[in-house]
């Protein structure tokens, strides 16, 4: 091998190392950016199922649903699979339209009683 083909080898393989060190700064920047927006995209996750933690809280407070029986859990188990659980005009057990809501099925479930 001559000076002149050893000379143009070993400048190749340092062409080919520059190049090689830009892509892997180009890859570790990516990498980074990647990581980073993972670790933004999980505390949002976080925060959201928190938030959604607090309406659906607050949504059973408003309905009362934490303080209902047994049975009237049961019959809301009920009306939401579709179903009426008034007693208006013998509705009881029979499918809701649509599953439109049924103000006469929410008063039996969530309604006052004395």
């Amino acid at each position: 091998m001559e000076k002149r083909e050893l000379y143009d080898n070993f400048d190749q393989l340092g062409k080919k190392a520059d190049e090689l060190r830009l892509l892997i700064g180009n890859t570790q920047d990516s990498l980074t950016s990647l990581v980073e927006k993972n670790a933004e995209l999980e505390i949002e996750n976080q925060h959201l199922r928190e938030r959604l933690r607090e309406l659906e809280d607050k949504a059973t407070s408003k309905n009362g649903t934490a303080g209902l029986s047994k049975s009237r859990q049961n019959l809301e188990k009920l009306y939401e699979e579709g179903f009426h659980v008034c007693n208006v005009d013998n509705m009881y057990g029979s499918r809701r339209i649509n599953d439109e809501p049924c103000v006469f099925c929410q008063d039996v479930i969530y309604g006052e009683r004395s």
